[in-house]
């Protein structure tokens, strides 16, 4: 079965987060995906809160940015929420916007060189590995964590240039693609990560989770073309969906197609109804896509 998410925005205070987590619990939704962007909301903060307030659902962070975090703090928090909430934590880590990294003294030189060892390191630690290693950017002297998850977890990474998305293949559980991924990109980004993964010599499982920005209601097409012009992405084609659950599960489904395995619905930044979008997700499209 397909999975299926909605995305808690940031633009929303924090304090609007318990309502929709427990909403989204009771609800029957799948996975509710947070964003830890600067300057808005923290990542684990959030991610801990809804997982404390609710009982079933899935809690994903797209993403941690890898420069503003020191690998053993990523694999420390990361553990902690994974023993404290088996099987419901979703973490991904990124590169993170270069212009907000600039803002804070944290840009790296080179991000891919530095996501490739942060991955490695984080991997390592949450598989209960002692892990020294003198790189770039990640050094760790002896570490290991004292309470490591129980059993597998899955690392998430983001990504859109093709080493990175190579880089995911090769080293990452998964792959996070952004909201401007039409269907087409997803069939490329689907080709790249299984270019990684053949030079790993992968064959597990590789999840792609692909947000797709969604607006219904009577002025949905309006919002979404608000939304996408101010992203600079008006013209590219067969990005995002306005309208009603079937046309929105229509558009889920051929992203599906592309080779997402989770489709995560992204409301637009102005969506007037939060509550209403976790209960149109859930109870109006989840029926209509297998």
């Amino acid at each position: 079965m397909t999975g299926l998410g909605a995305v808690f925005r940031p633009q929303l205070p924090p304090e609007r987060l318990r309502a929709l987590a427990r909403l989204a619990d009771e609800t029957g939704l799948e996975e509710l995906w947070l964003w830890e962007d600067c300057f808005r909301e923290g990542g684990i903060s959030t991610a801990a809160a809804a997982l404390a307030w609710t009982d079933r659902v899935r809690v994903g962070v797209g993403l941690l940015p890898v420069p503003l975090r020191n690998v053993a703090i990523t694999a420390m928090e990361a553990a902690t929420l994974h023993r404290m909430f088996p099987g419901r934590a979703v973490l991904g880590i990124g590169h993170g916007v270069q212009d907000w990294m600039g803002q804070v003294g944290a840009r790296a030189e080179s991000p891919l060189t530095l996501l490739r060892e942060h991955l490695l390191a984080l991997r390592a630690l949450l598989a209960g590995e002692r892990v020294t290693t003198r790189g770039r950017y990640v050094s760790l002297d002896d570490v290991a964590l004292d309470w490591p998850p129980d059993g597998p977890v899955e690392v998430l990474t983001g990504a859109t240039g093709p080493r990175t998305l190579r880089l995911t293949g090769e080293a990452a559980d998964g792959t996070v693609l952004t909201a401007g991924t039409p269907p087409e990109g997803v069939r490329r980004a689907r080709g790249l990560i299984d270019e990684g993964r053949r030079k790993a010599g992968r064959t597990d499982p590789h999840r792609v989770v692909v947000y797709l920005l969604t607006a219904t209601g009577p002025d949905a097409t309006a919002r979404l073309r608000a939304e996408l012009t101010d992203e600079g992405l008006a013209d590219v084609p067969d990005l995002g969906v306005a309208g009603d659950a079937d046309a929105v599960a229509k558009a889920v489904q051929r992203l599906v197609a592309a080779g997402a395995d989770t489709v995560v619905l992204q409301p637009t930044a102005d969506e007037p109804d939060p509550e209403g979008f976790v209960r149109f997700v859930a109870q109006d499209v989840r029926p209509l896509v297998p």
